[in-house]
């Protein structure tokens, strides 16, 4: 309607800018046809042109166009209609009427789109935002915030000097410098990081330099991560705290493991945990013949089966979900004959330092008992592989939890003693981001509740990897073992617990409350270190580590025990068990797990 009413008003005001403001009240008379015909034809062109259907709040300079199509087609409609009623006046007012048109067309578009985002009143709720990176991923994402009712773009930030001071898109480009300065004038109240195509190593460095500004972080992720169907506003995420880690992310892809679990009957145990739940997922991306989910929480269980089905269909995998516990004989007996398993990826286990610390007879029952259960049932079944996932922490353990892992990895090891026929293997890694009991979520809730942040030592450290790189060295495990190899991933430096709290809450747009900032908005708060909690982990036992195909991953020769001493252990520990004894669970993790040393048990027993 607002175009069609356009149509009469820009001709009137052709007449006026030709003949002057003056027009003779004769010549729009005589004019009368040529407005009606003209008002007539700008219907059917408006609707082949779609100018009704160009969303408001959407409209850019690609849109123009059609009204550029639609004005140049009123121009010939106007000269037409201007020889066939032989009307008398200067052939260049049609052209002005058509310029005229595309004006008003264009400036109307404008003020609605303003109008809209000003009675909405989210013009002014927008969060104004800076686009570090004046590329071809800025200005695309610059192009997508214009849409958004969240953020408003305000300018650029370019390290490049030749685009300072331009403008690009209708933006600004600054320096980091002048970045700075805007931030603290409240100017700018969020940073967005685009430069999808920088390595890893830059991005770091340029979420590091943004993280001492007083606002929010977000970064746009790589090229290939946005690949995908969301848009690339809902691709912004928080910098995650697996950024700021001190070193790359290590390459686990290898053909390697294809080759091993194309084809093959797998069996997933704690197959609905953190780190279960991805290694299924990656296995089935393998083309195994079947997957099996071995797990005891029902709603686990539940969760993982729903999560794989349609993947599982589509790739055409058979699929099994059963419920059970690892130290359940017949039960896994009956499983791995019902599925013909090939290999069996182990990751059940109890993992909370502090609860297994208090709940002694319980966790070394379902760490040391379930291993030697599945794993002994998996060498009566003979299957080609056996892969225990471990622990650090079992590497001169300070806690009941870390002791029970090093004890599970000697069943491993002594089994693989008495069955050549299967390769049973080990794999030890650090903290895992994201995982159940993982620092960086508590961090981060404890961020998003105001603080403080707590923190068990000032100076603790931790090796830290992801849940992906963490599954695909478990499933390499699987591919390179030779038979009672214990695999660990070169993790680089370990990281100070306290300078990543630090670094989340910066990137958080909060400041670190201590005696240099006392108005600061977030304190770190030291509670002491937990019952068994050591300052510094390990990888390796001794320094006897060997290299293996892929250049990252170790793999380590380990003292282990006799088939008599692990009979006389395992004994022990059943005895223990049923008397619910944890004083002498203690006794005999010191007495057989090198650098753990018992102190009294809390709770004195726990039923069995």
């Amino acid at each position: 309607m607002i175009d069609c009413a356009l149509v009469p008003i820009s001709m009137y005001w052709a007449f006026s800018l030709r003949f002057g403001v003056q027009v003779e009240t004769q010549q729009l008379q005589d004019s009368i046809p040529l407005f009606v015909l003209v008002l007539l034809a700008s219907l059917p062109i408006f609707s082949l042109t779609k100018l009704n259907r160009i969303k408001l709040i959407a409209f850019e300079v690609q849109d123009i166009g059609r009204g550029v199509v639609a004005a140049m087609c009123l121009t010939v409609v106007a000269i037409v209609v201007s020889y066939l009623l032989r009307l008398d006046g200067p052939r260049s007012m049609p052209l002005i009427f058509g310029t005229v048109f595309l004006t008003l067309h264009i400036l109307v578009r404008i003020l609605a789109r303003s109008l809209l985002m000003y009675i909405s009143g989210r013009d002014s709720e927008r969060v104004p935002v800076a686009i570090y990176g004046a590329g071809s991923a800025g200005v695309q994402l610059m192009a997508a915030l214009r849409q958004d009712f969240e953020m408003r773009p305000v300018l650029f930030v370019d390290d490049n000097v030749t685009l300072q001071s331009m403008t690009i898109a209708g933006l600004p480009v600054y320096s980091a410098e002048k970045l700075a300065v805007m931030v603290r004038n409240k100017r700018v109240q969020r940073v967005l990081l685009a430069m999808p195509s920088a390595t890893e190593g830059v991005r770091r460095q340029k979420i590091k330099e943004l993280s001492k500004l007083d606002c929010e972080v977000y970064a746009l992720p790589s090229y290939s991560e946005l690949i995908g169907e969301s848009g690339i506003v809902d691709k912004l995420q928080p910098v995650d705290a697996d950024m700021l880690l001190a070193r790359d992310k290590v390459d686990l892809d290898t053909p390697e493991i294809a080759r091993t679990y194309a084809g093959r009957s797998i069996l997933v145990t704690g197959a609905g945990g953190s780190i279960g739940s991805e290694l299924c997922n990656q296995i089935i991306r393998c083309n195994p013949h079947r997957l099996v989910l071995f797990e005891h929480s029902e709603f686990a269980l539940y969760s993982i089966e729903r999560e794989l089905a349609a993947t599982a269909k589509q790739l055409g995998v058979e699929l099994i979900a059963r419920l059970g516990s690892v130290c359940d004989r017949m039960t896994v007996d009956e499983v791995l004959a019902e599925s013909n398993v090939d290999i069996v990826l182990h990751a059940a286990a109890y993992k909370h330092v502090p609860l297994i610390e208090t709940n002694e007879v319980v966790g070394t029952f379902n760490n040391v008992v379930g291993t030697q259960t599945v794993a002994e049932a998996a060498a009566a079944a003979e299957v080609e592989r056996f892969i225990l996932v471990s622990t650090d922490k079992a590497v001169r353990p300070t806690n009941v939890m870390g002791a029970t892992k090093r004890l599970a990895e000697l069943v491993v090891q002594d089994l693989q003693t008495r069955t050549p026929e299967s390769k049973f293997a080990m794999v030890r890694f650090g903290n895992v981001l994201g995982s159940s009991g993982s620092v960086i979520p508590l961090f981060q809730k404890q961020i998003a509740e105001g603080g403080p942040i707590t923190l068990t030592h000032d100076n603790i450290s931790r090796y830290f990897m992801t849940i992906p790189e963490a599954a695909r060295l478990v499933l390499l495990a699987g591919a390179y073992a030779t038979g009672g190899d214990v695999f660990v991933l070169d993790m680089g430096k370990a990281v100070s617990i306290k300078e990543l709290a630090k670094r989340m809450i910066e990137l958080s747009g909060l400041t670190i409350k201590d005696d240099n900032n006392p108005n600061g908005q977030i304190e770190i708060e030291i509670v002491g270190l937990r019952p068994g909690e050591k300052m510094h982990e390990e990888l390796l036992i001794g320094d006897n580590a060997l290299p293996t195909p892929h250049e990252k991953i170790l793999r380590a020769e380990e003292a282990s025990v006799s088939q008599l001493e692990m009979a006389r252990i395992l004994k022990d520990l059943q005895k223990a068990s049923e008397t619910a004894s944890a004083n002498a669970i203690r006794g005999i993790l010191e007495q057989y797990v090198e650098g753990f040393e018992a102190k009294p048990a809390t709770t004195g027993s726990a039923p069995h």
